[in-house]
């Protein structure tokens, strides 16, 4: 097996790192930054983020495993007072791995430039001065005019995130659907929205149709693009999903309940 371990800045990662990686190379692991079968991120949640970005080309054959050493760590199934207990594991590992969700973004620019992005947690489009309008195509059919500062669309594990905090569902990453919701939008008498969290199955797109502005922000995950000149972007789940080394048993509700409540000592 071929792991790679990659941590943020911090005092606690950087040690934390170099004791797993001592570890695995005495235990005979090879350490392999360009083709890892194993990314390990040390650090929280941004940290887990960058890595599922450095090595998005390479999901089928490389699995995810997250080592917590901040404040939050909803990716992580050990914390940094956890090597040993997780170098026995790695030593030990059967290959087995749970799969999420992710999203497939492709952003068309005013000059008809196509960008695919994949995102893990969320992607989000807003104008970064005035209020972003735009038309929402549900599966190549119009649904709504939107006004207001922007969209998110969210996977199921991302529904912790951003999406949670404007107001969206919390939704298990067994459930293969999308989330739309919108960010503090614009309801009178002239302009009309939904307002309500939109569950969107893997089978549909969701495509927004924009108005030619050049000051456009597009998020994605710990990315951004600013001040783009955007003619759509087109959301949807991907078929591909990120693996998470299932090296132990951990419960979502667990996670939850953990992360907002904080009246258990799951992780």
């Amino acid at each position: 097996m071929k792991v790679w371990i990659n941590s943020n800045t911090k005092e606690v990662s950087i040690k934390t790192a170099e004791k797993i990686k001592q570890s695995l190379l005495n235990a005979g692991i090879e350490i392999d930054q360009k083709n890892p079968d194993l990314a390990i991120s040390v650090g929280g949640d941004g940290t887990f983020l960058k890595t599922f970005h450095e090595y998005s080309d390479q999901l089928a054959t490389t699995r995810f495993l997250g080592v917590h050493t901040g404040h939050l760590g909803f990716y992580a199934d050990w914390r940094d007072f956890e090597v040993d207990e997780l170098i026995e594991a790695l030593i030990h590992d059967t290959k087995q791995s749970i799969t999420y969700p992710i999203l497939d973004v492709e952003v068309t620019y005013a000059d008809d430039s196509v960008e695919k992005i994949k995102a893990l947690n969320e992607a989000i489009i807003k104008r970064t001065s005035k209020t972003m309008r735009a038309d929402v195509i549900l599966d190549n059919e119009f649904f709504e005019k939107f006004r207001g500062d922007g969209l998110c669309f969210s996977t199921p594990s991302g529904s912790t995130a951003y999406a949670k905090s404007i107001g969206g569902a919390v939704i298990h990453p067994k459930s293969h659907v999308m989330q739309m919701n919108e960010i503090a939008p614009i309801n009178n008498r002239v302009y009309r929205s939904i307002s309500a969290p939109i569950i969107a199955p893997s089978s549909q797109a969701i495509e927004i149709l924009l108005a030619p502005e050049d000051d456009y922000m597009v998020n994605y995950d710990t990315n951004s693009k600013i001040d783009c000149s955007l003619k759509s972007v087109k959301f949807q789940l991907s078929n591909e999903s990120i693996q998470f080394a299932q090296l132990r048993d951990r419960h979502f509700w667990g996670r939850v309940e953990h992360a907002f409540l904080g009246t258990n000592d799951f992780i």
